[in-house]
């Protein structure tokens, strides 16, 4: 493939994670541990918003709290692996 052609892939210091949960939720304390560990050996940004806060995240998430975004894009919900994303920052 041409040089030209190819898509460089964003560097991790390039990318921020947004955990998307509210207070109390012990799965959205079990991801935190897990992006911030990731986020910080990588370099990427991390963000972290309340869903009870936000009457459109509240509708559109509610029921999959917590969810993993990396730049606004959905990568995850419930779970985070942490392999799986190491990989999608180009770890």
């Amino acid at each position: 493939m041409s040089p030209l052609l190819r898509r460089k892939s964003p560097k991790p210091a390039d990318r921020t994670v947004t955990l998307l949960g509210k207070p109390g939720c012990h799965l959205c304390d079990e991801a935190r541990e897990v992006i911030v560990r990731v986020t910080g050996e990588l370099g990427a940004a991390f963000e972290e918003k309340d869903i009870t806060r936000d009457e459109e995240l509240y509708r559109r998430y509610g029921e999959q709290i917590p969810v993993t975004l990396i730049d606004g894009r959905q990568h995850d919900f419930w779970r985070v692996d942490e392999r799986r994303l190491r990989a999608a920052l180009g770890a």
